[in-house]
Protein backbone atom coordinates (compact mmCIF):
# COMPACT_ATOMS: atom_id res chain seq x y z
CA UNK A 1 0.00 0.00 0.00
CA UNK A 2 2.54 2.27 0.74
CA UNK A 3 4.72 1.67 -2.20
CA UNK A 4 1.24 2.70 -4.27
CA UNK A 5 0.78 5.53 -2.58
CA UNK A 6 4.31 6.44 -2.94
CA UNK A 7 3.86 6.03 -6.71
CA UNK A 8 1.32 8.58 -6.97
CA UNK A 9 2.64 10.97 -4.92
CA UNK A 10 5.59 11.12 -7.48
CA UNK A 11 3.17 11.11 -9.94
CA UNK A 12 1.28 14.55 -8.80
CA UNK A 13 4.59 15.91 -7.95
CA UNK A 14 6.05 15.22 -11.30
CA UNK A 15 3.27 16.06 -13.31
CA UNK A 16 3.85 19.63 -11.45
CA UNK A 17 6.93 19.70 -13.33
CA UNK A 18 4.50 18.80 -16.39
CA UNK A 19 1.99 21.25 -15.67
CA UNK A 20 4.38 24.37 -15.72
CA UNK A 21 5.72 23.12 -18.98
CA UNK A 22 2.38 23.42 -20.75
CA UNK A 23 0.52 26.57 -19.03
CA UNK A 24 2.81 28.83 -20.71
CA UNK A 25 1.85 26.60 -24.08
CA UNK A 26 -2.12 26.96 -23.27
CA UNK A 27 -2.14 30.62 -22.28
CA UNK A 28 -1.21 31.51 -25.91
CA UNK A 29 -3.30 29.01 -27.50
CA UNK A 30 -6.27 30.15 -25.31
CA UNK A 31 -5.46 33.72 -26.12
CA UNK A 32 -4.85 34.08 -30.03
CA UNK A 33 -5.38 30.07 -30.80
CA UNK A 34 -1.53 29.93 -31.59
CA UNK A 35 0.39 26.38 -31.40
CA UNK A 36 3.68 27.05 -30.51
CA UNK A 37 5.91 24.66 -31.89
CA UNK A 38 8.92 26.29 -30.19
CA UNK A 39 7.82 26.09 -27.17
CA UNK A 40 9.82 23.39 -26.17
CA UNK A 41 12.82 25.39 -27.39
CA UNK A 42 12.28 28.35 -25.86
CA UNK A 43 12.78 26.40 -22.22
CA UNK A 44 15.63 24.75 -22.79
CA UNK A 45 16.67 28.57 -24.17
CA UNK A 46 15.89 29.81 -21.01
CA UNK A 47 17.60 27.37 -19.22
CA UNK A 48 20.75 27.88 -20.53
CA UNK A 49 20.19 31.50 -19.69
CA UNK A 50 19.92 30.91 -16.39
CA UNK A 51 23.07 28.43 -16.45
CA UNK A 52 25.00 31.60 -17.41
CA UNK A 53 23.41 33.91 -15.29
CA UNK A 54 24.25 31.24 -12.70
CA UNK A 55 28.21 30.90 -13.86
CA UNK A 56 28.76 34.32 -14.52
CA UNK A 57 27.47 36.02 -11.46
CA UNK A 58 28.42 33.06 -9.17
CA UNK A 59 24.90 32.22 -7.43
CA UNK A 60 24.54 29.26 -5.87
CA UNK A 61 20.56 28.93 -6.64
CA UNK A 62 19.34 28.92 -9.51
CA UNK A 63 15.83 29.73 -8.09
CA UNK A 64 17.34 33.28 -7.69
CA UNK A 65 18.19 33.47 -11.36
CA UNK A 66 14.50 33.77 -11.68
CA UNK A 67 14.93 37.66 -10.54
CA UNK A 68 16.43 38.33 -13.67
CA UNK A 69 15.22 35.68 -16.18
CA UNK A 70 11.90 36.12 -15.49
CA UNK A 71 11.87 39.69 -17.03
CA UNK A 72 14.09 39.23 -19.79
CA UNK A 73 11.96 36.11 -20.77
CA UNK A 74 9.07 38.43 -20.58
CA UNK A 75 10.64 40.85 -23.04
CA UNK A 76 11.32 38.69 -25.08
CA UNK A 77 8.06 37.09 -25.38
CA UNK A 78 6.80 40.91 -26.00
CA UNK A 79 9.04 41.36 -28.76
CA UNK A 80 8.81 38.19 -30.43
CA UNK A 81 5.18 38.61 -30.84
CA UNK A 82 5.12 42.36 -31.33
CA UNK A 83 6.74 42.26 -34.11
CA UNK A 84 7.47 38.41 -35.67
CA UNK A 85 4.54 36.38 -35.12
CA UNK A 86 1.71 38.90 -35.15
CA UNK A 87 2.41 39.44 -38.39
CA UNK A 88 1.65 36.00 -39.62
CA UNK A 89 -1.32 35.31 -37.15
CA UNK A 90 -4.50 35.71 -39.31
CA UNK A 91 -6.92 33.19 -41.25
CA UNK A 92 -4.04 30.93 -42.46
CA UNK A 93 -2.87 28.88 -39.59
CA UNK A 94 -0.22 27.45 -41.74
CA UNK A 95 2.00 30.29 -41.06
CA UNK A 96 2.62 30.98 -37.67
CA UNK A 97 3.14 27.57 -37.07
CA UNK A 98 5.90 27.84 -39.75
CA UNK A 99 7.46 30.38 -38.43
CA UNK A 100 8.06 29.16 -34.83
CA UNK A 101 8.81 25.57 -36.50
CA UNK A 102 12.00 27.97 -37.96
CA UNK A 103 12.33 29.24 -34.52
CA UNK A 104 12.89 26.32 -33.24
CA UNK A 105 15.45 25.22 -35.89
CA UNK A 106 17.28 28.24 -35.51
CA UNK A 107 17.39 27.84 -31.46
CA UNK A 108 18.34 24.08 -31.54
CA UNK A 109 21.72 25.23 -34.03
CA UNK A 110 22.23 28.15 -32.25
CA UNK A 111 22.49 26.71 -28.93
CA UNK A 112 24.53 23.40 -30.64
CA UNK A 113 27.04 26.11 -32.46
CA UNK A 114 28.07 28.37 -29.18
CA UNK A 115 27.48 25.86 -26.21
CA UNK A 116 28.08 22.36 -27.81
CA UNK A 117 25.90 19.43 -27.29
CA UNK A 118 27.37 18.68 -23.51
CA UNK A 119 24.34 17.95 -21.45
CA UNK A 120 23.70 20.67 -18.63
CA UNK A 121 22.43 20.82 -15.13
CA UNK A 122 20.96 24.15 -12.81
CA UNK A 123 22.33 23.55 -9.03
CA UNK A 124 19.40 24.96 -6.24
CA UNK A 125 21.95 23.99 -3.43
CA UNK A 126 20.79 22.14 -0.06
CA UNK A 127 17.25 21.95 -1.37
CA UNK A 128 18.11 19.42 -3.95
CA UNK A 129 18.29 16.69 -1.21
CA UNK A 130 15.97 17.82 1.48
CA UNK A 131 12.87 15.66 1.96
CA UNK A 132 9.87 16.34 3.84
CA UNK A 133 7.83 13.85 6.29
CA UNK A 134 3.95 13.27 5.38
CA UNK A 135 2.46 10.39 6.43
CA UNK A 136 2.36 6.68 7.08
CA UNK A 137 6.66 6.67 7.01
CA UNK A 138 6.84 8.30 3.63
CA UNK A 139 8.93 11.13 2.83
CA UNK A 140 8.68 13.80 -0.12
CA UNK A 141 11.64 15.56 -1.63
CA UNK A 142 11.70 19.35 -0.75
CA UNK A 143 12.25 20.03 -4.41
CA UNK A 144 9.60 18.54 -6.47
CA UNK A 145 7.29 19.38 -3.75
CA UNK A 146 8.00 23.40 -3.99
CA UNK A 147 7.80 23.15 -7.78
CA UNK A 148 4.37 21.62 -7.46
CA UNK A 149 3.09 24.14 -4.86
CA UNK A 150 4.61 26.90 -7.00
CA UNK A 151 3.11 26.12 -10.37
CA UNK A 152 -0.26 25.77 -8.46
CA UNK A 153 0.31 29.07 -6.98
CA UNK A 154 1.29 30.11 -10.83
CA UNK A 155 -2.25 28.36 -12.13
CA UNK A 156 -4.03 30.05 -9.42
CA UNK A 157 -2.53 33.64 -10.20
CA UNK A 158 -3.08 33.19 -14.09
CA UNK A 159 -6.74 32.18 -13.96
CA UNK A 160 -7.03 35.04 -11.42
CA UNK A 161 -5.47 37.99 -14.02
CA UNK A 162 -7.98 36.25 -16.62
CA UNK A 163 -11.13 35.98 -14.44
CA UNK A 164 -10.87 39.20 -12.46
CA UNK A 165 -8.79 42.01 -13.99
CA UNK A 166 -9.19 44.25 -16.80
CA UNK A 167 -6.31 43.32 -18.86
CA UNK A 168 -7.64 39.15 -18.38
CA UNK A 169 -11.14 40.45 -19.67
CA UNK A 170 -9.23 41.84 -22.39
CA UNK A 171 -7.58 38.74 -22.96
CA UNK A 172 -10.84 36.90 -23.09
CA UNK A 173 -12.56 39.33 -24.97
CA UNK A 174 -9.86 38.88 -28.11
CA UNK A 175 -9.96 35.34 -27.79
CA UNK A 176 -13.42 35.04 -28.39
CA UNK A 177 -13.97 37.99 -31.53
CA UNK A 178 -10.23 39.58 -32.49
CA UNK A 179 -12.20 41.87 -34.94
CA UNK A 180 -15.01 42.81 -32.26
CA UNK A 181 -12.14 43.66 -29.13
CA UNK A 182 -10.48 45.85 -32.00
CA UNK A 183 -13.69 47.89 -32.67
CA UNK A 184 -13.96 48.23 -28.99
CA UNK A 185 -10.51 50.16 -28.73
CA UNK A 186 -8.72 47.16 -27.87
CA UNK A 187 -5.41 47.44 -29.49
CA UNK A 188 -4.78 43.21 -30.48
CA UNK A 189 -1.22 43.39 -31.37
CA UNK A 190 -0.54 44.84 -27.61
CA UNK A 191 -2.44 42.63 -26.21
CA UNK A 192 -1.36 39.64 -27.94
CA UNK A 193 2.31 40.37 -26.71
CA UNK A 194 1.55 41.01 -23.28
CA UNK A 195 0.07 37.67 -23.35
CA UNK A 196 3.16 36.26 -25.14
CA UNK A 197 5.32 38.13 -22.53
CA UNK A 198 3.28 36.64 -19.60
CA UNK A 199 3.83 33.33 -21.74
CA UNK A 200 7.48 33.57 -21.30
CA UNK A 201 7.69 34.68 -17.76
CA UNK A 202 6.25 30.80 -17.17
CA UNK A 203 8.11 29.48 -19.34
CA UNK A 204 11.63 31.14 -17.16
CA UNK A 205 10.16 29.21 -14.21
CA UNK A 206 9.43 25.76 -16.10
CA UNK A 207 12.87 26.08 -17.50
CA UNK A 208 15.11 26.48 -14.12
CA UNK A 209 12.43 23.87 -12.41
CA UNK A 210 13.34 21.46 -15.93
CA UNK A 211 17.10 22.19 -15.45
CA UNK A 212 17.46 21.86 -11.65
CA UNK A 213 15.44 18.60 -11.81
CA UNK A 214 16.97 17.15 -14.85
CA UNK A 215 19.99 17.50 -17.73
CA UNK A 216 19.02 19.30 -20.69
CA UNK A 217 20.73 19.79 -24.09
CA UNK A 218 20.22 22.12 -27.02
CA UNK A 219 18.05 19.35 -28.51
CA UNK A 220 15.93 18.40 -25.21
CA UNK A 221 13.29 20.75 -26.93
CA UNK A 222 10.92 18.52 -28.81
CA UNK A 223 10.48 16.19 -25.64
CA UNK A 224 9.46 18.92 -23.35
CA UNK A 225 7.08 20.74 -26.07
CA UNK A 226 5.49 16.61 -26.55
CA UNK A 227 5.33 16.74 -22.69
CA UNK A 228 3.47 20.19 -22.86
CA UNK A 229 1.34 19.26 -26.15
CA UNK A 230 0.26 16.40 -24.32
CA UNK A 231 -1.06 17.84 -20.73
CA UNK A 232 -2.53 20.80 -22.45
CA UNK A 233 -4.44 18.03 -24.73
CA UNK A 234 -5.42 15.86 -21.81
CA UNK A 235 -6.71 18.85 -19.21
CA UNK A 236 -8.71 20.60 -22.32
CA UNK A 237 -7.40 23.07 -24.95
CA UNK A 238 -7.05 26.72 -23.32
CA UNK A 239 -8.15 25.71 -19.52
CA UNK A 240 -5.67 26.50 -17.03
CA UNK A 241 -6.33 24.47 -14.09
CA UNK A 242 -7.32 21.65 -17.18
CA UNK A 243 -3.45 21.81 -17.76
CA UNK A 244 -2.14 21.74 -14.50
CA UNK A 245 -4.53 18.53 -13.97
CA UNK A 246 -3.60 17.18 -17.38
CA UNK A 247 -0.01 17.09 -16.40
CA UNK A 248 -0.82 15.61 -13.23
CA UNK A 249 -2.60 12.40 -15.08
CA UNK A 250 0.84 12.24 -17.16
CA UNK A 251 3.05 12.50 -14.34
CA UNK A 252 1.21 9.65 -12.42
CA UNK A 253 0.63 7.86 -15.95
CA UNK A 254 5.01 7.69 -16.21
CA UNK A 255 5.28 7.12 -12.98
CA UNK A 256 2.93 3.93 -12.88
CA UNK A 257 4.89 2.56 -15.96
CA UNK A 258 8.30 3.77 -14.34
CA UNK A 259 7.20 1.31 -11.85
CA UNK A 260 6.46 -1.34 -13.73
CA UNK A 261 9.91 -1.13 -16.14
CA UNK A 262 11.52 1.97 -16.66
CA UNK A 263 11.30 1.00 -20.03
CA UNK A 264 7.18 1.71 -19.69
CA UNK A 265 7.66 5.58 -18.22
CA UNK A 266 7.48 7.54 -21.22
CA UNK A 267 5.70 5.03 -23.44
CA UNK A 268 2.91 4.32 -20.21
CA UNK A 269 2.75 8.47 -20.23
CA UNK A 270 1.74 8.83 -24.34
CA UNK A 271 -0.70 6.08 -23.93
CA UNK A 272 -2.84 7.26 -21.41
CA UNK A 273 -2.57 10.76 -23.98
CA UNK A 274 -3.90 8.21 -26.44
CA UNK A 275 -6.40 6.80 -24.12
CA UNK A 276 -7.90 10.45 -22.99
CA UNK A 277 -7.90 11.14 -26.98
CA UNK A 278 -10.86 8.01 -27.42
CA UNK A 279 -13.00 8.60 -24.77
CA UNK A 280 -12.55 12.54 -25.00
CA UNK A 281 -11.25 14.11 -27.93
CA UNK A 282 -11.62 17.75 -26.47
CA UNK A 283 -9.68 17.06 -22.95
CA UNK A 284 -10.93 16.17 -19.29
CA UNK A 285 -11.77 20.02 -18.50
CA UNK A 286 -12.23 21.89 -22.05
CA UNK A 287 -12.74 25.24 -21.94
CA UNK A 288 -16.12 26.51 -21.50
CA UNK A 289 -17.83 26.45 -25.28
CA UNK A 290 -15.36 24.39 -26.76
Amino acid sequence: MSTAMEVIIQGILLGGLYGTFAVGLSLIFGVMRLVNVAHGDFIVLAAFMALLLQQWLGISSAFIILIILMPAMFALGYILQRYLLNPALGDDILRPILVTFGISVIIQNGLLETLSADSRRLHAGNIETASVPIFGGLAVGLLPLTMFVLCVFVVAGLQWMLSETKLGRAFRATSDDPAVAGLMGINNRHLFALATGVAFAVIALSAVFMGIRTSFTPSSGPDLLIFAFEAVTIGGLGSLWGTLLGGVTLGIAQSVGAHISPDWQILSGHLAFLFVLLVRPSGMFPKRGD
